[in-house]
């Protein structure tokens, strides 16, 4: 009998904290059952799947964002916060120093020269282009070295050196006579413009769409400057005779008297001007490896004028008379030397080229 007193103190101690905890289980109310005996079980519940978007319903189209990610945290070595640069999503994208080597091929050379002095009276006696000579134009090989910077993801500025050679002026140039024109050819008169402008660029693939999946980026740009044009000195070789007096009234000339000229060389001093300038420029973009881009582009350069400096010494042959009807060629050359009597012409052309960029 005391041993089974002793048992049922136990089993009512152990029996307590059992119905206790049934008690106090009902954290979750929503995921329990209640035994038969009144006791608790937990009950899982059926997962509930997210409703599909009504067909109603249409997604915002993406946006083009130009220029960097926004750059999080603060320490790369922190999981998931690094910095971002523009590269990592658009790997077009202009950033930092640039610079540039430029290298074309002058497709179009256009301009003229002109005398300016074509209305001077008597000014036949100074051979030039009276009418309007184009010029000469050997391989022209226009050279730029540009150093700038992206100010964005769309727009760059740089100061750029240009250089053009390789022009000369016309072979040939129609001279008057007094009466019409004839041909005289010329000697010399290389041509070169050396510019230097401030240059900026925009990209417009906001405009054209993205290109070849991406890789090409199309951009226009606009610069001005100040360009300096030099003419060398040239000889204008004129082999007309000129009559001063006509062959029917020569028995009537006393002896010595000038009767006319022929073999007229001109000796033109060439000149250097100062000239504003300015370009249009469009092209693609491409990137290659090593931070380099590469630029395709199709420009037109307006120089300005390219003026000799006025200076000419002429030398003719002259003739005289014999006083007996007859004629013969002096034993010296006449010499003059003419003073503001320049030659001048606009200079542009249209370049195609490549242009390479290193950035840092």
């Amino acid at each position: 009998m005391k041993f089974f007193g002793i048992s049922a103190v136990l089993a009512g101690i152990f029996m307590v904290p059992m119905m206790g905890a049934d008690a106090a289980y009902p954290v979750y109310p929503n995921h329990q059952v209640a035994y038969p005996t009144g006791g608790m079980v937990y009950q899982p519940q059926p997962v509930v799947m997210p409703q599909a978007r009504p067909n109603n319903v249409v997604a915002a189209p993406a946006t083009r964002v130009t220029g960097a990610l926004p750059r999080v945290g603060s320490t790369s070595s922190a999981a998931g916060r690094q910095y971002y640069q523009s590269e990592d999503y658009d790997r077009l994208a202009d950033s930092g120093l640039y610079v540039g080597l430029s290298v074309g091929y002058s497709a179009s050379v256009m301009g003229a020269m002109s005398a300016d002095y074509a209305d001077e009276s008597n000014a036949f006696f100074v051979p030039g282009a009276f009418q309007d000579g184009d010029y000469d134009s050997d391989s022209v090989i226009p050279l730029q070295i540009s150093v700038g910077a992206a100010i964005n993801n769309d727009f760059r500025a740089d100061f750029s050196y240009l250089r053009y050679s390789g022009m000369s002026y016309p072979g040939t140039v129609q001279t008057y006579t007094g009466e019409s024109y004839t041909a005289a050819t010329v000697d010399g008169g290389a041509i070169t413009s050396n510019a230097t402008m401030l240059n900026v660029y925009y990209n417009i693939d906001s405009y054209t769409g993205y290109l070849a999946g991406g890789s090409l980026r199309p951009y226009v740009g606009v610069g001005a400057g100040i360009s300096l044009n030099t003419i060398a000195d040239y000889v204008v070789f004129d082999g007309t005779l000129y009559e001063e007096i006509p062959e029917s009234q020569l028995p009537n000339v006393p002896a010595g008297t000038l009767t006319a000229v022929k073999d007229i060389y001109a000796y033109h001093n060439g000149g250097t001007v100062e000239q504003f300038a300015f370009m249009l420029e469009g092209g693609i973009s491409t990137s290659l490896d090593g931070g380099i881009k590469m630029d395709f582009f199709v420009r037109y350069s307006n120089l300005g004028k390219v003026k000799t400096s006025g200076s000419i010494i002429l030398s003719q042959t002259e003739l005289l008379a014999d006083g007996a009807g007859g004629e013969y060629e002096a034993p010296y050359d006449s010499v003059f030397h003419y003073t503001n009597w320049t030659e001048s012409g606009r200079l542009s052309m249209v370049d195609v080229g490549v242009r390479l960029r290193l950035q840092f």
